[in-house]
């Protein structure tokens, strides 16, 4: 009677587990059928198939290489300016991807505006390069294999008695804590300017960029769709200040422009 009783009681517990597990397979497996379903869209020559399709993905889960085939469709689509968008976006994820920046270059080619951007300093320009080199996930990778191999050497150095090990063990441990500094200070950086993006793209064909926030107010030049500009003040309702990578500057209305 007692083995009977257990084994009632132990069926809801298995069919729990097993409801659990079907209801968090069912997202995934949505999302490859959905993934392979655009891709074969997007082969087929249906881009505007494939742009629904990506468009759903990205819904549900953000991803480096979803933007980047939704701008290839887009692109495919003679649709520029929403390529534009979707390369910034997915190189916003994945800065390093070479293929997601040749791809934007190549779509900027098209549009009418031709900014120079402004002069930097070599360090500034460096820097960026390195920050950018990969993904704040992969730098936060290297900071953890760099902080526990200091530990690992810092150990070898204060427990192994030959000198030379000790030495190994000294300077290895000095490098990798150097290592884990940059490489956080990195995956930070990118951090930071994913949370706090200020870029945005212009979204009509074109548009007067004011030199105060109001509608009859003198306008200071004209920009056309596809352009990047960044946000600087966001603070007025119904519009935006914004700045050229060649140092102008201005205000636009909000609608105009989409945020990457």
């Amino acid at each position: 009677m007692i083995r009977y009783q257990k084994q009632i009681g132990a069926a809801p517990v298995w069919r729990i587990f097993l409801l659990l597990y079907m209801l968090l397979s069912v997202p995934f497996a949505s999302f490859a059928v959905t993934k392979q379903a655009a891709d074969t869209a997007y082969k087929k020559g249906n881009y505007q198939q494939a742009i629904i399709d990506y468009r759903n993905i990205l819904k549900q889960r953000k991803s480096a290489d979803v933007y980047y085939n939704l701008g290839n469709a887009y692109f495919r689509s003679d649709s520029i300016t929403m390529a534009i968008l979707a390369y910034e976006r997915a190189l916003l994820l994945s800065p390093g991807d070479n293929d997601i920046r040749f791809n934007l270059q190549f779509a900027r080619s098209k549009t009418i505006d031709k900014l120079a951007p402004e002069s930097e300093i070599v360090f500034s320009t460096w820097y960026r390069s390195i920050v950018n080199f990969t993904s704040a996930d992969s730098w936060a990778i290297v900071s953890i294999v760099s902080v526990v191999l200091a530990l690992i050497l810092m150990l070898v150095y204060l427990f192994v008695p030959q000198l030379l090990w000790r030495k190994v063990g000294f300077f290895g441990a000095s490098f990798f804590i150097i290592i884990f500094g940059l490489s956080t200070l990195f995956a930070w950086s990118q951090h930071n300017a994913f949370t706090n993006r200020k870029g945005a793209i212009i979204m009509v064909s074109s548009v007067n960029v004011k030199k105060t926030p109001v509608q009859n107010g003198e306008d200071a030049f004209i920009l056309h769709e596809g352009t990047r500009v960044e946000v600087t003040d966001s603070s007025l309702p119904g519009w935006k200040g914004v700045r050229l990578s060649d140092g102008r500057e201005g205000w636009i209305p909000t609608s105009k422009l989409e945020m990457i």
